[in-house]
């Protein structure tokens, strides 16, 4: 039934809604079910369309509900996504409490990530409740959310620390910690690549590499070289398609391909609709060179570091450093990977197979480093979505490392993913 049918659609009835604030009032089952309900059908939407692309209507036409139905629970949309990242939220709460039941950091760590992979196997199965991934949670900008998410945030940070062990430094911490949650959110991205029986085996694996490293044990830290990650080569480069493309790219990057209209992209720019479609045939021709953009960057830095490298582990080095520096330093950002979630269904296939391509090459080139001894023995294919996750998460480093420059973020960022996240600082 569609969203706009009121005739025979069910509303819930009215006394199944308590008074807020009545004394001893308590919501009925019924009332419980139906919004526990309204939050499961709003999960699939935010994770399917994102923040901006979500709607009243959309989630009450997945239960047969009219708007009106669900604005009974939650008054707007934005109250009803709040309710669904706190779950979330709550969610992850319990799985870094289950990890920080272990005493060493390591096996806090292999813990929490075990505990978080033994739940999605659950939510596949439809044991265990879905959640809303993170990606527009910023987008939403709602203070309560906010405030949770970084408590959070610094939960999260004490699966990090020993026994009466000196902490890391603190920018050093706040990277880490923001590259193990990356890691563990951008798991499911990969996971539908695993039998569900096989989600432990890819979770100890993923442990394996945050915990050790990708780096062979006494492999010498490469200097990273610097790559010219430019299109200079390119004649038919044009300036103001290239505004076009960062604008764009921003937009997606903060609130989704939804956010990103035609509106908000031109007015960004301070320039009328007509010279957005002087410059664009569409929004999706320009979302697509959106990703088109990212994916020559990052095949520019491999061909780069790969010219000269003299070991897998400095090609890997390499061309991550350079690709976490680009997304520092203020330029124009590379597209998350993350955004493919919001986009059509008509053109999300043909950029996944692009975004494979880059990760089989990832999984070579490690391939190349435990031939030459550079690289431990690790699941290969694992290593590469780790590593596509680092740099798809480096957008959002500044976030939670304030203060960190693109120049030292390869000692505090970059680095622990190929030595281990509990390895010492460099210099150390």
């Amino acid at each position: 039934m569609s969203a706009g049918s009121s005739a025979t659609a069910e509303t819930p009835p009215r006394p199944d809604v308590p008074t807020i604030g009545a004394p001893g009032r308590a919501p009925t089952r019924r009332y419980e079910a139906r919004r526990n309900a309204i939050l499961a059908s709003a999960v699939q939407e935010l994770n399917h369309r994102g923040l901006r692309g979500m709607t009243l209507g959309e989630v009450a036409a997945r239960l047969d509900l009219v708007p009106t139905g669900v604005i009974y629970y939650f008054k707007n949309k934005e109250e009803l996504a709040s309710a669904c990242y706190m779950r979330a939220l709550d969610r992850f709460e319990a799985l870094i409490t289950d990890g920080l039941s272990e005493t060493l950091p390591q096996a806090k760590v292999e813990r929490f990530i075990r505990a978080f992979f033994d739940f999605k196997r659950e939510a596949e199965e439809g044991t265990a409740e879905r959640i809303a991934i993170f990606s527009d949670v910023r987008t939403l900008n709602a203070a309560a959310v906010n405030e949770r998410y970084v408590e959070m945030f610094r939960h999260l940070r004490r699966l990090l620390d020993g026994p009466g062990a000196t902490r890391l430094p603190r920018l050093h911490r706040n990277a880490r910690a923001h590259l193990l949650l990356s890691e563990t959110t951008w798991a499911p991205a990969w996971l539908r690549d695993f039998e569900l029986a096989d989600y432990c085996r890819a979770a100890a694996r993923m442990s394996a590499i945050l915990t050790e490293g990708l780096a062979a044990p006494g492999a010498a830290w490469p200097t990273p070289r610097k790559l010219d990650l430019t299109h200079a080569d390119d004649p038919d480069a044009d300036a103001s398609s290239e505004l076009f493309l960062r604008a764009a790219t921003e937009l997606i990057n903060a609130e989704g391909y939804h956010g990103a209209s035609v509106e908000r992209i031109s007015a960004r720019l301070n320039v009328s609709k007509g010279a957005f479609y002087h410059h664009n045939e569409t929004k999706d021709e320009l979302v697509v060179a959106c990703f088109q953009r990212a994916f020559d960057i990052m095949w520019r830095a491999i061909r780069a570091a790969e010219q000269g490298g003299v070991c897998g582990l400095e090609v890997l080095v390499s061309f991550s450093a350079a690709l976490v520096e680009h997304q520092l330093g203020g330029g124009a950002p590379l597209l998350r990977t993350s955004a493919l979630v919001t986009v059509p269904e008509s053109i999300r296939p043909a950029l996944m197979a692009k975004f494979d391509r880059l990760s089989r090459r990832f999984a070579s080139i490690l391939s190349d480093g435990i031939a030459d001894g550079s690289i431990r023995p690790v699941d290969v294919n694992v290593g590469a979505e780790l590593i596509t996750g680092m740099i798809n998460a480096a957008a959002e480093l500044h976030d939670f490392a304030p203060g960190l420059t693109p120049e030292a973020a390869t000692d505090h960022y970059v680095r622990p993913l190929f030595e281990g996240l509990l390895s010492a600082p460099a210099g150390a």
